[in-house]
């Protein structure tokens, strides 16, 4: 069993990647991580939410914890890291939230992934993967 972690999957290039990943059916399992912001649409693919191989986690990649516990639940092969925030007048008017999500949340993100990837078998780690997207 394949199975993928999409972060900021709600978000218009996130979605449509999981369109793409399920149309191609390389992964059994997509898992959808995305904490549902002002910069994500649950309507991208609010037809998906009866699809077997799809799952969606309304969670915060900030939170070390709860990406752990998806990537252990699922078994997961593979992340993508498309969380972020990405409006750049708000990041003028206000710059924490973005310095908080795109750094300090992509900093939890790998942690969780290095922790996992440490619990797994010599053949097993050879096989992770750990993608980041960022168009900042």
């Amino acid at each position: 069993m394949k199975n993928i972690l999409v972060t900021g999957g709600l978000g218009f290039i996130g979605s449509n990647f999981i369109r793409l990943l399920l149309k191609s059916g390389e992964f059994d399992q997509v898992i959808n991580f995305d904490k549902q912001t002002y910069a994500g649409n649950p309507e991208n693919l609010q037809d998906l939410e009866q699809e077997n191989s799809y799952h969606f986690i309304q969670a915060d990649i900030c939170d070390g914890n709860a990406v752990l516990q998806a990537l252990e639940d699922y078994e997961v092969d593979a992340v993508v890291n498309f969380a972020a925030e990405s409006h750049v007048d708000r990041s003028i008017d206000g710059p924490e939230p973005f310095v908080h999500t795109n750094v300090v949340g992509t900093l939890r993100l790998l942690e969780a992934f290095k922790s996992f990837y440490n619990t797994q078998t010599e053949d097993r780690k050879s096989s992770l993967r750990f993608l980041h997207v960022s168009t900042d």
